[in-house]
């Protein structure tokens, strides 16, 4: 897939991010060279590999994974309890985004 210098403005918009021309022309470049090694790894044929092994084993002594154990969930009130500003159940913050 070709990226083009639309593909980034539009990603730009999204983002809200305001690029110079120099940084799109940029980004043309990376993004593209990024997804055309995305097109190289799919083309590999992966048929008849056996999966890895899952570095998380439940079983294995040094397991990074803990039980999972029911319990009842914190509640609104307890959880905006410490919060600047809250109200009517949730945080309330300043806007960040104005469009």
């Amino acid at each position: 897939m070709k990226l083009t210098e639309t593909d980034v403005r539009y990603v730009e918009n999204l983002a809200n991010l305001h690029l110079t021309e120099e940084e799109i022309g940029r980004m043309v470049l990376d993004l593209g060279g990024i997804l055309e090694q995305m097109d190289r790894l799919a083309e590999i044929d992966t048929e008849g590999v056996e999966p890895m092994a899952q570095v998380l084993f439940e079983t294995s002594e040094t397991a990074t994974l803990r039980p999972d154990t029911e319990r009842a969930p914190l509640g609104s009130q307890l959880a905006t309890a410490n919060a600047p500003l809250s109200g009517n159940g949730y945080f309330k913050v300043p806007r960040v985004i104005d469009r």
